[in-house]
């Protein structure tokens, strides 16, 4: 009967991976919209180093625009702070 058991989630996890779809969807490459900025905001716009990739997003004016090559991580930051 364990037998039984064992082979038959084996069976299920197989046919599972088997559905999964071979490249995960947060890496396919889709295309980037345009990103517009609204009022007392602006456009950010960085190609990462290592990656190479082009990271575009919004901020404040007052705000500086902040991003980390080094973990692929950009984001907005404060007048307070800069980007701590």
């Amino acid at each position: 009967m364990k037998r039984a058991c064992l082979l038959l989630g084996l069976m299920f996890s197989a046919a599972a991976l088997a559905l999964v779809p071979a490249t995960p969807l947060a890496q396919q490459a889709k295309k980037e919209t345009a990103v517009k900025a609204g009022k007392g905001e602006k456009v950010c716009r960085v190609k990462l180093k290592y990656s190479g990739e082009v990271r575009t997003w919004v901020c404040r004016k007052e705000d500086p625009c902040c991003v980390w090559h080094e973990i692929n991580y950009v984001k907005c930051g404060n007048t307070i702070t800069g980007c701590l």
